[in-house]
């Protein structure tokens, strides 16, 4: 199968078109929120920061929404998706505007971090239900090739919009706040996109879903344990997702690494750690469209447990040959191997559980999936606080990381055998 001739005939239907407008604006917006937080709450000349720091700033933003999550995949499974993305973007749009205010009145901290919070956790519907939605739009034989490239060009998206931010700050005289508020007007346009798509196109469907609001809500425990029962029915769809949480985690490890060494090991200023961890979130993007041009014909040949052990063992190698120097360069060219591991994991992962999974229950299970990632991420930036000192570098991380690699490798090797 030509990757080529698959990518110009998804990009020849309509819907799938539209479906991708909406994820790159609001991801382009998301990248251009991000770097506003991290240059505010990371690299202000006022702020010291250590990674217990960075550690709480993550459990603050993302660990919340693990508690709302089993009710936001029930809701997934009830609400049109195309509505998600409407009402989604426009309160994203209103809550990154109150961003930009509490910035410019020097507001105090838990009231920013109240505020992003929201953001954050309206991100987690809107992400859950582009992918939830993708299978509605393309047919199983090009879902390989759309989740290569609707993802991964949703996160070449985030970077263009960090590329964005950084070009703002120039403009607007280091203004975080204005930077926010480019953020909510992409917010905005990824609102307007979603109404070229019919309410009904996205699912679910009507007759799938309970008619009442109130016993949905009422039911979220019992509609969790389904999904989980579900899950677990799905045996290649809850391996997969036990594998690309903990290449999450080494992920999540490594960033708070990068982001260490880039305010403190690798620059003399503030500008200058922006600089280096804008090379490396480059760097990582070209991975990540390396992986959307590999993994269709990796996951065609070795299917897609035999591309996350690849993966995986590449990883392993790769991560303690070019980490423990801790220079620059050789950490810039893991970030573009990482970038493209990762990426490539998560394809065969949203590939297996979108086919493995019903669509009554797709929306939960990413729901799930999300969670899950929060908490990995949160967790390696717990583990990172404790062991890695003040200019990030650690040996014992980097060989952690390494290690946990190896295992994923290792316990996945009979499962790619199994689910080819």
């Amino acid at each position: 199968m030509s990757v080529v001739r698959d990518l110009r005939v998804l990009l020849r239907l309509h819907n799938f078109r539209r479906l991708l407008a909406v994820r790159l604006l609001s991801q382009c917006a998301d990248g251009v929120y991000q770097v506003a937080l991290a240059t505010y709450v990371v690299f202000s000349p006022e702020k010291e920061t250590s990674p217990a720091a960075i550690a709480s700033a993550m459990a603050v933003l993302l660990l919340p929404y693990s508690f709302v999550g089993p009710f936001a995949g029930v809701l997934l499974d009830r609400w049109q998706r195309r509505q998600v993305f409407l009402y989604g973007n426009l309160l994203r749009t209103v809550l990154a505007a109150g961003t930009a205010v509490l910035m410019l009145a020097s507001a105090p901290d838990w009231l920013f971090y109240a505020s992003a919070l929201s953001v954050t956790a309206v991100n987690r519907f809107v992400l859950a239900g582009l992918s939830a939605a993708l299978p509605r739009v393309v047919d199983d034989e090009r879902l390989v090739v759309a989740n290569s490239l609707s993802p991964t060009a949703g996160t070449l998206a985030a970077t263009l919009g960090g590329g964005l931010a950084f070009a703002m700050r120039l403009v607007a005289d280091d203004s975080d706040a204005a930077v926010v508020l480019l953020g909510a007007f992409l917010y905005l346009c990824s609102a307007l996109t979603s109404l070229r798509m019919s309410r009904e196109l996205l699912g679910p469907d009507p007759e799938l879903v309970q008619p009442r609001l109130a016993s949905a809500l009422s039911s979220t425990a019992r509609g969790l344990v389904q999904g989980l029962r579900h899950l677990a029915e799905r045996r290649p769809a809850a391996r997969a997702l036990a594998a690309v949480t903990l290449m999450r985690f080494c992920y999540g490890a490594l960033f708070v690494t990068v982001l260490m060494l880039s305010r403190y090991a690798w620059s003399t200023t503030q500008a200058q750690g922006l600089a280096v961890l804008g090379l490396a979130v480059a760097a990582s993007g070209a991975g990540f469209f390396a992986a959307a041009v590999l993994s269709p014909a990796a996951v065609g040949r070795l299917g897609p447990f035999g591309w996350i052990t690849l993966c995986a063992a590449a990883a392993a190698v790769l991560t303690p040959a070019l980490g423990l120097t801790f220079a620059r360069t050789p950490f810039l060219v893991a970030a573009f191997f990482l970038g493209l591991i990762t990426q490539g994991a998560k394809i065969a992962t949203d590939t297996v559980v979108q086919i493995s999974v019903d669509d009554a229950y797709r929306g939960r299970v990413f729901s799930l999936y999300d969670v899950l990632f929060n908490v990995a991420f949160v967790s390696a930036a717990g583990v990172a606080a404790l062991m890695l000192p003040p200019d990030g570098r650690s040996p014992a991380i980097v060989l952690l990381v390494s290690a946990l690699y190896a295992l994923i490798a290792l316990a996945l090797r009979r499962a790619g055998r199994r689910f080819t």
